[in-house]
């Protein structure tokens, strides 16, 4: 059955390659305007600034540009301080190399232009409210008649002593590629520590902390990063490293709830338990980090784990830029917003995604996922071109409309619940990878990624540590 399976999934993989490969070749995607017709962002007459280009930013700016297609007086521009879109449901397949990096990074500029919207790499330090403007850095102004904010989350280390300075926590891209780069190191290491040692001591020479791997939370990019780091060890580095006893490689998953993946279906909850124990990766269920050092995490229950290699996902809070502006803030869930997105105070200041603690019509917050942020950025749109029209009568209060959940343990197995449709195992990875392939905005990222797949069914996936000189 897993052959049939997973020979479908080829012949998939590879149909969506050549369709995608044909579209890049007979199409380019056509701007809104040519460049000669294009005006400058500030002459607009109605400029919508949006800050971050994440899934809630880039949502409700090309929203916008679809809206106002026959429209000349509404201009927009998005300011980021990365010029790409992080893909984040694909981010943990760059630890095993299951995919490259450079490709779940979309481009942002060319995405909006084909929208009509401008985009600036620059960062923020402030907004002048008054007389709006932002103010990024480099002495850079940017003027503004409606402000979306959508600056994203930062990780919450709620006072833990250590976690900051010895572990690694998702931000970016950049953090799956260390990760990755860590367990090659350590592989390294153990590989020279060997050489030296001496054959009546052998691995009794070697800490256990080089390679045991802890990560500490939960849910699902916890759940994800642990198998990716079991397909990174286990499989894609096992051959090029054969005096390694992979038996000494260790991954521990530490989480503070009863189960895993505390918000799926109790079933599904026990079949990701259950395949985690099939890769032999150890969960630790209702304990907290206590403590995290160099080399070892001190539990709450007075367990000790000696480890070098931790990776943190326990937890996230709105940017910290938020802090830096003069708005009214729910704590670290951030800027305080009403039903329609708008903020508190100054003018025409939207607050949506991860940096913002929005509610929906019913008052109710809305959670801080990837789909509300879409969603958040479709309606605040519509809002936004209704309040520039001057129909505030017709503001749209938002409803947040949850599809379902899909979390990959790996590239065989997967456990999903899409629309009250509950479902396990290879057929729910073909699924996820299907349903995350066809989700990306670029064609030629989508391409590259299907090809992927489909050589890594024939072919071993080679990984490399690039270091800096």
């Amino acid at each position: 059955m897993n052959k049939l399976l997973k020979g479908s999934f080829t012949v998939v993989c590879g149909a969506v390659a050549v369709e995608a490969v044909r579209r890049l070749v007979n199409s380019k995607p056509q701007p809104k305007y040519d460049p000669w017709e294009r005006s400058p962002y500030k002459e607009f007459s109605n400029r919508v600034l949006v800050v971050g280009g994440g899934f809630a930013g880039y949502t409700v700016a090309k929203t916008l540009g679809e809206l106002t297609g026959d429209r000349d007086d509404v201009g927009v521009m998005v300011i980021d301080r990365e010029n790409f879109f992080t893909y984040w449901p694909m981010v943990a397949g760059i630890i095993s190399s299951d995919v490259e990096t450079k490709n779940v990074a979309q481009p942002l500029r060319r995405a909006l232009v084909q929208f009509g919207a401008s985009f600036r790499r620059a960062e923020l330090e402030s907004v002048d409210f008054e007389h709006k403007v932002l103010k990024a850095s480099g002495g850079l102004e940017f003027p503004y008649d409606h402000l979306v904010l959508a600056l994203g989350a930062d990780p919450a280390f709620f006072g833990i002593p250590g976690v900051e300075e010895h572990s690694i926590s998702m931000r970016g891209l950049g953090d799956a590629e260390r990760i990755r780069n860590r367990v090659i190191e350590r592989f390294e290491e153990v590989t020279l520590a060997r050489d030296e040692a001496s054959e009546t001591d052998g691995d009794d020479e070697i800490p256990e902390s080089k390679l045991t791997f802890v990560v500490i939370g939960g849910g699902s990019t916890g759940v994800e990063i642990a198998s990716e780091l079991h397909a990174l060890a286990h499989k894609t580095l096992a051959p090029d490293y054969p005096n390694i006893d992979l038996n000494r490689v260790k991954i521990v998953l530490v989480d503070s709830n009863e189960e895993v993946l505390k918000e799926l279906d109790p079933a599904l909850r026990r079949a990701a338990r259950r395949h985690l124990e099939e890769l032999e990766i150890k969960v630790i269920n209702e304990v907290r980090a206590e403590e995290v050092t160099a080399d070892k995490v001190i539990l709450d229950d007075g367990e000790e784990i000696e480890t070098e290699n931790v990776v943190w996902t326990a937890g996230n809070r709105a940017s910290v830029k938020t802090e830096d502006l003069d708005l009214q803030l729910q704590g670290e869930k951030g800027i305080e917003t009403d039903e329609y997105m708008r903020v508190s105070g100054p003018e025409n200041v939207w607050a949506i995604g991860d940096c913002a603690a929005n509610v929906d019509k019913d008052g109710e917050p809305v959670p801080p996922n990837a789909q509300a942020a879409v969603q958040e950025g479709e309606t605040l749109a519509k809002n936004i071109l209704a309040v520039i029209d001057g129909r505030e009568e017709e503001l749209e209060p938002f409803e947040y409309k949850p599809m379902g959940q899909l979390v990959e343990l790996g590239s065989q197995f997967a456990v999903n619940d899409v629309m009250g449709v509950k479902f396990r195992g290879l057929p729910a990875a073909l699924f996820w990878r299907a349903a995350y392939l066809f989700k990306l905005e670029s064609p030629e990222n989508r391409a590259r990624i299907a090809a992927d797949w489909f050589l890594d069914l024939f072919f071993h996936p080679s990984v490399t540590q690039i270091r800096g000189r």
